[in-house]
């Protein structure tokens, strides 16, 4: 694939293990069309196509200095962007060092991600505001119909995956009673007792990882 001109939309691929997630931040990327085209959908599944920037979405994902960056890479100058609702410095540092080229927040909306992805697209090193994010205004996420929140859908997604209470908090960055708390909100949301009962809820509900390419004409961005 040639490489875009300077008025050419910049080829992103968006990366996360859940295809809802993926689906729905290529959502709103596709009323940007002139500016950043999708031309990438990969959940568990290694960038395939020649693209400018790789978006990895952190729902659900290793963080900070735990990201392999060059293996979610498909050429030598494609450039990283993380898209968190997990900002602190410290994961934001660690995440560049790991190789990315820039780190997004999720209460970012739809023109402030395409401008994060052009500045990385220039060669620039984004970094977001320090305030943490509980709700992001992008994206979609698995449990949302049911009423959980991004943040109890993502430790049922990382209970899901077989992570204790303590490689959640790792995992998520979020404190262990926090992590507790989140675990008694959602079990009440979806009526289980049990973590063997979420689980199994979970998989039933979008929760089991996802293993996916979907590569994507222009006719699917305009």
């Amino acid at each position: 694939m040639p490489a875009p001109s300077s008025s050419s939309p910049i080829r992103v691929a968006v990366v996360n293990d859940y295809e809802l997630v993926v689906a729905g931040v290529a959502a709103v990327l596709a009323r940007h069309a002139e500016q950043v085209r999708v031309v990438e959908l990969d959940s568990r599944l290694p960038v395939a196509s020649d693209v400018d920037v790789v978006l990895y979405d952190s729902f659900g994902q290793p963080q900070g200095e735990m990201i392999d960056v060059p293996g979610l890479v498909s050429s030598p100058d494609a450039r990283v962007l993380i898209f968190s609702w997990n900002v602190q410095p410290e994961l934001v540092e660690a995440s560049l060092k790991a190789g990315a080229a820039g780190y997004v927040s999720k209460s970012a909306d739809g023109e402030a991600l395409v401008d994060a992805i052009q500045r990385v697209h220039r060669g620039e090193t984004v970094r977001p505001a320090d305030e943490p994010v509980e709700q992001p205004v992008v994206g979609r996420w698995p449990g949302e119909e049911q009423g959980l929140s991004p943040r109890e859908a993502e430790v049922l997604a990382l209970i899901c995956q077989g992570l204790s209470n303590q490689e959640i908090t790792e995992r998520a960055y979020i404190g262990l009673n926090t992590v507790k708390t989140y675990i008694r909100s959602l079990y009440a949301k979806i009526g289980v007792e049990s973590r063997t009962q979420a689980v199994l809820w979970g998989v039933d509900h979008g929760f089991r990882p996802d293993r996916s390419r979907r590569l994507l004409h222009d006719a699917d961005n305009g």
